[in-house]
């Protein structure tokens, strides 16, 4: 609720789809290449070309309908969406109308702690537009086909959302099963996961208000801001008297506005009419339960998995389920080994993430593994090195493919656990602090952590901190 008004939220999220070629030509669907390179007759729309389609897009769109559960549609059609803009040289879009590819889902997502479930009404594969481009170096648009006919599915969700926070987690949720289907790169500053915002709002027990929605939003706090805003903008218009317009709105993230594009079409105004140069698509039950088995275990289940059978916190098991190679990793150094996930998830989150964030890299990316990460642990989890020492050894198996027993030796790492040798160790320090000692004995507990100090300081650092611990404090009663 805002100011007595209940917010409605539906988004439509396009994904495009990681295939080698575009969804109706051979042109290789590839980001960043030169303007108007990757184009041919088919998808720059030249009349008597014809389209065909790529079975791996039908494949991935069925992947991710199973992974929403939603109903797949064995038999179905494309059909022409017609519109007119200078980056659809055909002045329509193939696309999906009346029988989507998968329709009738639902994902379930996570808001501070508690579990809803999102509606998913259908998910449809289409080709993508192409690009304008705008400088200050030339006047006017110009325009690159490199864009055009690459493939997309569209994720339309039911208006079950009622907060910008449950959008953002939906979207983030979307964007975790399409990187662990391996179906999307959700690469946002690349435009390959984008998202279309419908708003609404009304009084309690009132039917759903008009709603607006917004084009240009390119990433999830973006869409945050947008709807937050478009929720202010509908309830001033309301309290003032006013009526809010069913329209198309484009967000402005940088002033944090929108803007009136148009008024808002409905599907009558594309004059969608089937695809007169493609066949109806059928896929055999065969095919369709095949791709189910395929589908990995997916985030969601994971992070109730690993809040329950390994006691990570909501917070630990959302940052690692959600990335599908620290799930990968930790999936790998947890099964058939007997250290803590609680130190693997420690070390993922700790310092492997400050790795990552630093270089703008994955773990998986580095030379580490989890072979070496549980190795690592097992050797301070035994007191052979300590916390610090295991750091020094990370800092080199990150980048380097070398031993750790190696490493430990060259650098003299080893801790030293030997009583005797501590004990010698602790009778020097406690000879010359004998001020610190009369302080411990009069009450003063922390001059032991002085004296602790001290030893390790006497021993460079190798000394067994929790066992020269011991013996400082027996020494010290004594």
């Amino acid at each position: 609720m805002v100011e007595g008004y209940e917010v409605v939220i539906g988004l439509e999220t396009h994904a495009e789809l990681n295939t080698e070629s575009k969804i109706y030509c051979s042109c290789k669907n590839q980001f960043g290449l030169e303007v108007n390179t990757q184009v041919c007759p088919v998808c720059m729309g030249m009349p008597g070309a014809l389209p065909t389609l790529n079975e791996k897009v039908v494949d991935y769109a069925i992947k991710m309908g199973h992974a929403l559960n939603c109903t797949i549609n064995p038999v179905c059609k494309q059909d022409r969406k017609n519109y007119f803009y200078p980056d659809l040289p055909k002045a329509y879009q193939i696309s999906q109308a009346e029988v989507p590819l998968c329709q009738n889902g639902y994902v379930d997502i996570y808001v501070d702690g508690e579990e809803k479930r999102i509606g998913i009404t259908r998910i449809h594969i289409e080709e993508d537009a192409g690009k304008l481009l705008h400088s200050d170096k030339f006047s006017g648009s110009l325009v690159d086909l490199n864009r055009c006919g690459v493939p997309l599915i569209e994720i339309v969700s039911e208006p079950d959302m009622r907060s910008s926070s449950e959008a953002k987690a939906y979207l983030e949720t979307l964007k975790s099963i399409l990187q662990y289907l391996g179906i999307c790169d959700c690469k946002m500053q690349e435009g390959s996961i984008r998202c279309d915002v419908n708003v609404s709002v009304h009084k309690p027990g009132e039917p759903f208000g008009t709603r607006s929605e917004m084009k240009n939003v390119n990433s999830f706090s973006a869409a945050v801001r947008g709807i937050d805003y478009e929720v202010n903008r509908q309830i001033e218009i309301l309290k003032a008297g006013g009526k809010v317009e069913q329209e198309t709105r484009r967000w402005d993230d940088q002033k944090g506005i929108s803007v009136s594009m148009r008024s808002k079409e409905d599907a009558q105004d594309y004059r969608y009419f089937p695809e007169p140069d493609l066949l109806t698509i059928v896929v055999d039950k065969e095919r369709i339960d095949a791709l189910k088995a395929e589908i990995p275990e997916l985030p969601n289940k994971k992070l109730i998995r690993y809040i329950k059978e390994y006691g990570l916190s909501l917070k630990e098991a959302t940052a690692i389920s959600e990335n599908v190679d620290k799930a990968g990793f930790f999936d790998e150094c947890v099964n058939n080994s007997n250290v803590s996930p609680k130190s693997v998830c420690n070390w993922l989150l700790g310092d492997i993430a400050k790795y990552e964030n630093a270089n703008n890299i994955s773990v998986r990316d580095t030379l580490l593994t989890p072979s070496k990460l549980v190795e690592l642990i097992k050797i301070i989890d035994s007191g052979k090195i300590s916390n610090a020492a295991g750091k020094t050894v990370f800092d080199i198996i990150i980048t380097k493919d070398e031993s750790i027993s190696d490493i430990i030796e060259s650098k003299s790492l080893a801790q030293i656990s030997d009583a005797s040798a501590l004990e010698s160790i602790a009778d020097e320090v406690l000879s010359q602090n004998e001020k610190s000692v009369n302080d411990y004995k009069n009450g003063k507990t922390n001059a032991l952590g002085f004296l602790v100090g001290q030893c390790m300081k006497a021993s460079k650092g190798k000394a067994n901190p929790s066992i020269m611990k011991e013996i400082i404090v027996k020494k010290l009663s004594e």
